[in-house]
């Protein structure tokens, strides 16, 4: 298997730093450079002692680095991979942590192309951003998605695997396409949703702000927390998988007739085996520890 003893992480928001603070506890012998495009993030990273060594030239950032992994927003993959180009060695395997895949798999490889590119996805976050916002413990248990690009080779693949592993994820292996179809659900569209109905509720004119904070049920509140999140990063997604989401949200308007309708008609039985269909999933996801059952979603009162 090939070795990981150099990684460079390039972007020190959440995931990025989460990363440098994993990698800290988990593989103490792994030596780590940082490197992002803002001064100000480069400052903070460097009082929180991140990395071993945090550099301004993303150039340098890379040099003799066995593992790249760009942490910056969709939209921003192919300049920063062009930007690191100059600086990589030829046996370098180049990642990402984007949460769409099939679009960053093409702009690594056109701005890498001699170069080997694993595309990775941790299916990990908070609505909160920047390097202060990380922590080491984001991925345990949490899946992370591996979507190589063709050619690339079985040993990059399972060096990637290892090492997200060793940071405390589950991995899985999956085509590029199906995983934005299947992010598109999960996440892109609940996002998309969080986003509209607290805009909605901000724009109704019968209710006045004040009176939506102030009697905000749990539900309500669980959305503000979603649309708390990096409206850079979520601009990209979405414009990055346009595809997925624009088809998800096609299903998904044909499911709110359904339900407007049903309860237009007083339908009580449609909107009882809704509910109970829909309920189940969610058992099934506390079943598959991917969230737990305390009482009220874990809130403290």
């Amino acid at each position: 298997m090939m070795a990981i003893d150099r990684v460079a992480i390039i972007g020190l928001g959440l995931i990025g730093s989460s990363i440098a603070r994993a990698i800290k506890e988990r593989l103490p012998q792994v030596t780590v450079t940082g490197h992002d495009a803002s001064v100000d993030v480069r400052g903070i990273a460097g009082e929180l002692g991140l990395c071993d060594r945090i550099v301004d030239d993303p150039v340098a950032a890379v040099a003799d680095a066995d593992l790249v992994i760009l942490a910056v927003p969709v939209g921003r993959m192919a300049d920063a991979a062009v930007a690191i180009a100059p600086g990589l060695k030829p046996e370098a395997i180049i990642s990402d942590v984007g949460s769409s895949k099939a679009g960053v798999a093409e702009a690594l490889a056109k701005a890498l192309p001699d170069h080997v590119v694993v595309p990775a996805h941790p299916v990990a976050g908070t609505e909160n951003s920047g390097p202060a916002a990380g922590f080491s413990t984001l991925f345990e248990g949490r899946w992370c998605i591996v979507t190589p690009s063709l050619g690339a080779s079985d040993d990059a693949v399972t060096a990637v695997t290892s090492f997200w592993q060793a940071l405390g994820a589950k991995v899985d292996i999956m085509d590029a396409a199906h995983h934005d179809m299947v992010l598109a659900v999960t996440s892109h569209l609940p996002h998309l949703i969080a986003y509209t109905i607290v805009g909605t509720a901000s724009e109704l004119e019968e209710v006045t702000e004040s009176e939506v904070i102030k009697y905000s049920a749990g539900g309500f509140r669980d959305f503000t927390r979603i649309a708390a999140s990096d409206p850079v990063m979520w601009r990209d997604v979405f414009l990055a998988n346009k595809d997925a989401v624009l088809a998800t949200l096609q299903r998904f308007n044909e499911d709110l007739t359904v339900l407007q309708q049903a309860i237009r008609r007083g339908d009580a039985d449609k909107l009882e085996d809704w509910f109970t269909r829909t309920r189940a999933i969610r058992r099934s996801i506390i079943e598959q520890g991917q969230d737990d059952a305390a009482p009220d979603f874990g809130r403290k009162h």
